[in-house]
């Protein structure tokens, strides 16, 4: 039997996945056929429940806060924020973790603010101007983005059923799922992968 194309299913390097088991993916991080799921949850007895068990202790909850600047203002949603630092590393000269408030709008052009806002896989930041919010910058087609070592990169407006409690707050468009198994904000991403040392070698 020749292994399915699974659509809207791609690793880091943006390639087709194909599976003999279907579209189960591992959500608990010891499957040995990552990304998809070898039922190892079962042995590990695995829970989808939240505790501080490997939590990332700087994964607030529920935490809007909004930076003004003359232009623009950015939004940022802690709760949903993956830690993937491209803000950071897209844009030093407006987010600064070391500083105090760690955002500012004022030090970069609100062109720039937006093409690195537009970059975030959590959904985490987002922008208004003149009283107007835009969070779900890009309409695009279904996708799932196994990243490499990181989360699963949902995007195209994939709607996740299932006791799933969603903030308000939060793209509807596109946002990060947790694969390591240890996030405390599951079924999403917040940055654990990194504090485990989560690997998958092959994607």
């Amino acid at each position: 039997m020749e292994p399915k194309l699974v659509e809207n299913l791609q690793n880091s390097s943006g390639q087709t996945l194909s599976t003999l088991r279907g579209v189960v993916l591992c959500r608990c991080g010891a499957s040995n056929n990552k990304p998809f799921c070898d039922c190892s949850h079962s042995l590990i007895n695995f829970s989808s429940n939240n505790n501080n068990k490997g939590q990332n202790p700087t994964t607030p909850k529920k935490i809007k806060k909004d930076y003004k600047g003359e232009s623009i203002t950015i939004h940022d949603n802690r709760s949903i924020c993956s830690h993937a630092a491209y803000c950071v590393e897209n844009l030093s000269s407006v987010f600064k973790l070391n500083s105090r408030p760690w955002i500012n709008p004022d030090e970069a052009t609100k062109e720039e603010i937006i093409e690195t806002i537009r970059k975030c896989p959590s959904g985490a930041l987002s922008y208004s101007i003149d009283g107007i919010e835009y969070k779900d910058l890009d309409k695009r087609e279904p996708m799932i983005t196994v990243s490499k070592s990181g989360p699963y990169l949902v995007t195209g407006d994939i709607e996740l059923l299932g006791e799933v409690q969603i903030d308000d707050n939060a793209s509807k468009e596109h946002h990060t799922l947790c694969r390591c198994g240890a996030s405390n904000n599951k079924p999403f991403c917040d940055g654990t992968h990194n504090t485990i040392n989560f690997k998958d070698d092959k994607y």
